[in-house]
C-alpha cells in the first residue's frame, strides 16, 4: 500500500508546486552499493498513457511510503527490509548531512535516468533558504511541513524519477523527495509532521 497523506495528492500543501517546477534525480551523486537500502522500493506509475518513475520506502511490511504525487505487500528478508521514522515533531537542525537515493536521472538534461539506484549526500538548509518570495520558486513552500535541502555551492541533488524517496538522517527517514527548481536547495516533506497522520493509517488499514 501508498501511504499519501489524506488519501489524495497535494493536500499536505495545499497546491501542487509540480505544475511549475518538476519534481525531484540523484545530481553529483554515485551508485549505491547493492543492497545497502534494503528500504528502497521502486515504483513504476501508469497515468494516461504515460509510464513515470518514482521512489519510496518501506515503513513496514504492508506500507511503503512515498510523495503524494506518486501512485502488495512487501516480502521481508536479508535484502528488503523497513526503515525507522522519526518520533512525532523531531526536525533535524540545519547543517545536518543526510543522504538520498533513487532510479531517477543523474542530470538535469532529465535524457540520463539510471538503471541502478544512486545515492548522494545533502545538507539541510535553514528554512531562509527557499524564501516565500512572490512568483519565486519557492512561494509554495511551507516550514510546517516542509524541509528545504540541498547547498547550492555543492551542487547535489534529487530529481526527476528519485520523488517519493527518504531522505535519511540519522538511519531514520526524515524526509520525501518532492519538488524544487533545477538547483539545490531542493524541497522535501517533512516526516515528523505527519508521524501521528501515518500511525493512524496503518492501524486503520491493517487487518
Amino acid at each position: 500500500m501508498t501511504l499519501t497523506p489524506h488519501g489524495e495528492p497535494w493536500t499536505a500543501f495545499g497546491v501542487s508546486p509540480l505544475l511549475l517546477l518538476g519534481p525531484g534525480e540523484i545530481i553529483g551523486g554515485q551508485e549505491a552499493p547493492p543492497h545497502s537500502r534494503p528500504y528502497m522500493a521502486y515504483l513504476e506509475i501508469q497515468h494516461k498513457g504515460k509510464m513515470s518513475i518514482c521512489g519510496g520506502f518501506l515503513v513496514s511490511k504492508n506500507f511503503v511510503l512515498t510523495a503524494a504525487h506518486c501512485k502488495g505487500e512487501a516480502k521481508l528478508n536479508r535484502w528488503v527490509d523497513t526503515i525507522a521514522l522519526p518520533c512525532a515533531g523531531k526536525r533535524v537542525k540545519p547543517g545536518a548531512v543526510c543522504s538520498v537515493a533513487g532510479w531517477g536521472d543523474t542530470s538535469t538534461d532529465r535524457k540520463s535516468s539510471s538503471a541502478r539506484l544512486q545515492e548522494v549526500d545533502v545538507v539541510v538548509m535553514p528554512d531562509a533558504a527557499c524564501p516565500r518570495k512572490p512568483n519565486g520558486p519557492y512561494r509554495f513552500y511551507d516550514a510546517s511541513t516542509m524541509m528545504c535541502v540541498g547547498d547550492p555551492k555543492m551542487g547535489k541533488d534529487s530529481w526527476e524519477g528519485d520523488s517519493g524517496g527518504p531522505l535519511v538522517c540519522g538511519k531514520r527517514a526524515h524526509g520525501i523527495v518532492s519538488w524544487g527548481p533545477p538547483t539545490p536547495p531542493g524541497v522535501y516533506t517533512r516526516v515528523s509532521t505527519f508521524i501521528p497522520w501515518i500511525q493512524a493509517t496503518m492501524r486503520r488499514l491493517l487487518p
